[in-house]
């Protein structure tokens, strides 16, 4: 005599606009952090300096944020997008940036010959030099320097946050909160 046994698989209700407006964010933001910290790399290389640690560590971070939005695409394609994977996965991707938005805010911030002070003395309060040359040319990189640094911070924020709410989002769908 067979037995035949059937495995209901359960079916998580995720709220589709939150859920897609988190992708677009984060995916935006990772890509945004990561083509920044590579650009100061290659800033940094160019200019024959030490790379700080900081740099690899977000394009690392920014990559693995692309990747985990694309993985939760194809999980979302298969109707195979588990609470779970999110939870662990939003977990670790939030420590990570995280860490690269407390370094960058003391970077950015900190005491001692921090960018935002040089930036105030070196472009802000230096007025703009005007016409074709190597000063004008100078103050603009150093100005996009500058604000590549707060972009970068900006963006590190918001996807720090966005980490937090899809893992809360995960839980409140594991729990069935979205019927």
């Amino acid at each position: 005599m067979a037995v035949r046994i059937y495995h209901r698989r359960r079916r998580y209700h995720w709220p589709e606009l939150q859920l897609n407006v988190w992708i677009l964010v984060v995916l935006s933001s990772s890509a945004i952090c990561l083509g920044i910290f590579a650009w100061f790399m290659t800033v940094q290389n160019e200019l024959e300096l030490e790379v700080p640690w900081l740099f690899p560590y977000m394009v690392t971070s920014g990559a693995l944020g692309i990747f985990f939005v694309i993985l939760i695409l194809v999980l979302a394609a298969q109707r195979f997008l588990l609470p779970g994977i999110i939870i662990v996965g939003g977990f670790i991707l939030f420590v990570l940036w995280l860490t690269g938005l407390v370094e960058t805010s003391l970077q950015l911030y900190g005491v001692l010959s921090n960018v935002n002070d040089n930036c105030r003395i070196y472009v802000t309060d230096n007025p703009h030099p005007m016409g074709d040359g190597w000063k004008t040319l100078a103050w603009i990189t150093e100005n996009t320097i500058c604000n590549c640094w707060k972009t970068a911070f900006a963006f590190e924020l918001v996807n720090t946050i966005f980490y937090v709410w899809m893992i809360i989002m995960s839980w409140q769908v594991d729990r069935d909160l979205y019927r």
